[in-house]
């Protein structure tokens, strides 16, 4: 399942500080006429004199878009060294983050939604714990990644009880939207709606669209990028589950 929200209330801790430096600028607030200015020949130059393409780009696996038929798929998980299982071929094997892991390819009206990997051995609680916040720290420190807040698990925390009694969930969540990604798909849009001479001299209804804009391609971008990672119970041992999405190929209900 795909159960964890989008925690869009701290995402602004994320955004890189030139969209929030723009963004301070272009409010109806701002007096300052010559910095003004300035920042519109700014935001001039990225949406009208660059020649950008909003490009739709997806979730990435070891590189591998996320994205094409499973046969597809498997033939370039396999040169990346992942095997099928004895039981069965479209089941993958192998080391990933220093890892054994099962690797599933998961389609939706035949293209890849998903890659699922699973861990093969299952551990205690102490060193789920351990490999949980790792994790949470090896995506933190991974520039392709942005995170919404801290998502480690508190130290000392009883996880078997809070998972058997109050049914509690552990999982992360990363978005793959890198800062040229967000400024070209904005500026594409912004370009393709308003005029130089628009956003030489904009109105505050255009500074709002702009400012709505550059949100609406964020979120857009974190809620298709998406890679999360969960803790699952197996008789009292414990794995963990990952999974690298594709939102723009999950199903969206447009078959029932």
């Amino acid at each position: 399942g795909f159960s964890q929200g989008l925690h869009f209330r701290t995402w602004f801790i994320t955004v890189p500080r030139f969209f929030f430096f723009i963004m301070a600028f272009l409010a109806p607030e701002s007096k300052n006429t010559d910095t003004m200015k300035k920042l519109m020949s700014i935001v001039v130059l990225l949406a009208v004199s660059v020649a950008l393409q909003a490009q739709k780009s997806v979730t990435e696996f070891l590189g591998i878009p996320v994205d094409g038929t499973k046969s597809e798929m498997i033939r370039k998980l396999k040169a990346k060294g992942f095997e099928s299982t004895s039981y069965d071929k479209d089941v993958l094997e192998g080391e990933f983050n220093g890892r054994g892991v099962y690797v599933f390819v998961m389609t939706n009206n035949n293209e890849v939604y998903r890659i699922a990997l699973s861990d093969k051995d299952n551990i205690d609680e102490a060193n789920i714990k351990i490999r949980f916040n790792n994790l949470c720290s090896q995506f933190e420190d991974n520039p392709k990644y942005l995170k919404v807040d801290d998502q480690t698990i508190p130290e000392g925390e009883d996880i078997s009880y809070e998972m058997s009694v109050n049914s509690k969930i552990y999982e992360a969540t990363f978005y793959q939207v890198d800062t040229t990604e967000f400024v070209n798909n904005s500026a594409e849009l912004v370009s393709k709606k308003y005029s130089a001479e628009q956003l030489a001299n904009p109105s505050e209804e255009v500074k709002k669209d702009i400012e709505t804009i550059n949100y609406s391609v964020f979120y857009e971008l974190c809620s298709n990028k998406v890679v999360w990672f969960r803790i699952l119970e197996n008789y009292g041992r414990y794995y963990i589950a990952m999974f690298y999405d594709n939102g723009y190929n999950k199903a969206d209900g447009s078959d029932l």
